[in-house]
């Protein structure tokens, strides 16, 4: 862990002070002006922490829908300042990479250097070809505009301590943020994502110009925004996921419609929407969390695919990534962190590879067995730390081929009253045997042509899955409940 914790450290330091800041051009203005980073070193940048993005999240795996949003937003980059004939060589021979992550929460983001992500969760969101053009064509617009490396210049010492602080909640957790740093993709996404309201006015009008000069309807993005302002009304949150600096949505999409006039004045006509296409694309697609990649279902964390399962404390917060499950105790005061050791053959071994790390106090280990049948091996441990010592239970555990390894830890002072529950939950590991949950699938979409006239109301199958809410649909499909939809429209309906 520390060797990782290293390394993610290294890696924010890379993206925070890359070279020294230097007088570099901007591809939107063609105007020079000082930026913390080199055009080589926001494509370095861009590219090491694009590798963790694909650990972290993973890519959907439908090769169709990457081919399509990839083909997609190379007509939007062709008209963008990234390959106009009067902008730099480097910047034209930039190789861009545009990834669809496996991801439910509606998010699109772009690190420096050419690479540009979208959700599935986003996309389900959308409802035309139009409206995916002028987001990515935001997103190619923040990378032109080299609004990471602008961000970065104006970025203190200070305030960059505030960011790497707040990684994961560390300072809720009130423990030392190194402790927690292990997704330093997240850190990368709290420095890239946070920009300005001038640079994400900026990327909207250029998500619109690229769009529009595409031949794209780029008044529909304003639909998308329509949706964000309704989730954010519907959460009680003021804005969702990605919009967290953004302008309000509501402005928004008023803004959107008048800038696509400003290029249809300018003789760009902008009819393309392909609404059947994208229905076409998205028809399958995954809605929601993937149950298939693990859920709390009473009280247990249960895994499908892996066919195990394990307690969830009362009042703990379960975080669900990709590659590990993390857990957060009410108090935010005491973290559990589990994920498959690739690399040991043994529980012991991954274990004490783990305690021989420099500085770790071990207090006592020995063999033990989780629910009374699986090889495991434990360790008490002390982790010196300047802001105060880490107390940790080091516990791994054999099943079914694979090494699964628990790091449970709080602040020394408050060892006794985590230490119970620290050992309860891997102790009580064991097979998924559940055929109701082995068996389950993913919530996807089915996209139908309306049968008759109605309200999207009537129009609704009389359940839907996994708790989802009428009121929930109504913004996917970007309608109101009791609005009147005619026979033959498209809707998308989840079914399991």
């Amino acid at each position: 862990m520390f060797r990782y914790l290293r390394d993610a450290t290294v890696l924010l330091l890379v993206v925070l002070f890359a070279g020294s800041c230097a007088i570099q051009k901007n591809p939107v203005t063609g105007k020079s002006r000082l930026l913390a980073y080199s055009w080589s070193q926001e494509v370095q940048i861009g590219q090491e922490v694009d590798q963790e993005l694909m650990v972290q999240y993973g890519l959907y795996d439908d090769e169709r829908v990457s081919e399509y949003v990839t083909e997609v937003s190379e007509v939007i980059l062709a008209e963008s300042h990234m390959r106009r004939e009067d902008t730099d060589r480097q910047f034209r021979e930039t190789e861009f990479f545009f990834r669809v992550l496996d991801s439910p929460v509606v998010n699109a983001f772009a690190l420096p250097g050419g690479y540009v992500y979208v959700t599935r969760g986003l996309m389900v969101h959308l409802n035309n070809e139009a409206q995916l053009a002028v987001v990515i064509g935001h997103e190619i617009g923040h990378v032109a505009a080299r609004h990471a490396s602008q961000r970065a210049f104006r970025q203190t010492l200070g305030q960059i301590a505030v960011i790497g602080g707040a990684v994961l909640g560390q300072e809720l957790l009130g423990l030392p943020g190194e402790s927690i740093l292990n997704l330093s993709s997240q850190a990368a996404q709290l420095i890239f994502l946070s920009y300005s309201r001038d640079a994400e006015r900026e990327s909207d009008r250029l998500g619109v110009e690229y769009s529009a000069r595409a031949g794209y309807a780029a008044e529909e993005g304003a639909a998308f925004f329509t949706s964000l302002k309704r989730m954010s009304e519907q959460s009680g949150q003021s804005i969702p996921t990605m919009l967290s600096s953004h302008p309000d949505p509501g402005e928004r999409e008023k803004a959107i419609p008048q800038m696509a006039e400003e290029w249809a004045r300018e003789g760009y006509e902008q009819t393309i929407r392909n609404e059947e296409r994208y229905f076409e694309m998205i028809n399958g697609m995954i809605y929601g969390e993937n149950p298939r990649e693990g859920f709390v279902d009473d009280g247990q964390f249960v895994h499908p695919e892996l066919a195990f399962r394990f307690p969830v404390p009362d009042q703990w917060q379960l975080i669900n990534q990709r590659n590990e499950v993390i857990l957060l105790s009410g108090q935010q005061d005491a973290v559990m962190i589990f994920r498959i050791d690739g690399t040991s053959g043994t529980a012991r071994e991954s274990v004490q590879t783990f305690i021989g790390q420099e500085g770790i106090t071990v207090n006592s280990q020995s063999e033990t067995r989780s629910s009374g049948e699986y090889a495991a091996y434990q360790a008490d441990v002390t982790i010196p730390q300047q802001q105060g010592n880490l107390r940790a239970l080091i516990y791994a555990v054999e099943y079914d081929g694979r090494i699964y390894r628990y790091i449970n830890y709080t602040l020394e002072s408050k060892w006794d009253a985590y230490s119970t529950v620290f050992s309860h939950v891997p102790e009580q590991f064991n097979q998924l045997t559940d055929r109701r949950i082995l068996n389950i699938q993913p919530v996807r979409l089915d996209v139908v042509a309306a049968p008759r006239a109605d309200t999207f109301r009537n129009l609704l199958p009389s359940s839907l899955p996994m708790d989802i809410t009428p009121e929930e649909l109504a913004i996917v499909n970007q309608v109101g409940l009791d609005e009147q939809i005619p026979a033959g429209r498209y809707l998308k309906i989840p079914v399991q």
